[in-house]
């Protein structure tokens, strides 16, 4: 695991810049819904929906290049289609899943829901505990289980300065990061926009 893990970690600059460019769309789409709430003005509602949406898409692409990236570094030797090593039982794999079900299921609910008034209003309220859910499930509980063999759960985290990255990728690393939050505020914007 350790020598593929190397051999794949320009890979990080793709799935870690996903996820935070998913957790910053995220964030503007419950501001919006916060605002919702507070003013009532539709239109935070829609661009609320928008971002989820964005969020969406980077959240899936998270979790497709983490399913290539731990089936060739976990799952290496088995054969390109076996089932072993696409999932491995780890708490942040398994916590990015059912975060992005909780998303899904706030897509469902808004196409639910007839009446324009009571489905902002409740997709507000459910996107305010969607994105504490999302925090619960990647950036808590991850953290304090003792189990998992995501990369850095065993030692110093190897994409945010531990034992595994070099200096060198670390210079593409934060700007890599910066460019994915850009991308998905920008995609968000125009979407927001063309809505």
């Amino acid at each position: 695991g350790t020598d593929n893990i190397k051999e794949s970690m320009r890979n990080v600059f793709y799935h870690v810049g996903m996820w935070f460019a998913m957790m910053a769309v995220l964030f503007i789409s419950v501001k919006n819904s916060i605002q919702y709430l507070s003013k009532g003005k539709i239109e935070n509602d829609h661009n609320a929906e928008e971002a989820v949406k964005v969020g969406l898409f980077f959240g899936v692409l998270g979790i497709l290049t983490g399913m290539f990236w731990a089936k060739f570094t976990w799952g290496a030797g088995t054969p390109l289609w076996s089932a072993h090593g696409w999932w491995a039982n780890d708490p942040n794999l398994n916590g990015a899943l059912v975060s992005m079900l909780i998303y899904f299921a706030y897509m469902i609910l808004r196409s639910a829901i007839e009446d324009e008034d009571k489905k902002a209003r409740t997709a507000a309220v459910y996107n305010i505990f969607a994105f504490v859910m999302l925090v619960v499930f990647i950036g808590v509980l991850p953290k304090i289980s003792d189990t998992g063999i995501h990369p850095g759960k065993q030692d110093s985290n190897i994409a945010f300065g531990g034992g595994g990255m070099s200096s060198q990728m670390r210079m593409i690393f934060w700007p890599a990061l910066m460019g994915w939050m850009m991308l998905g505020v920008w995609i968000t914007n125009l979407k927001i926009r063309i809505r």
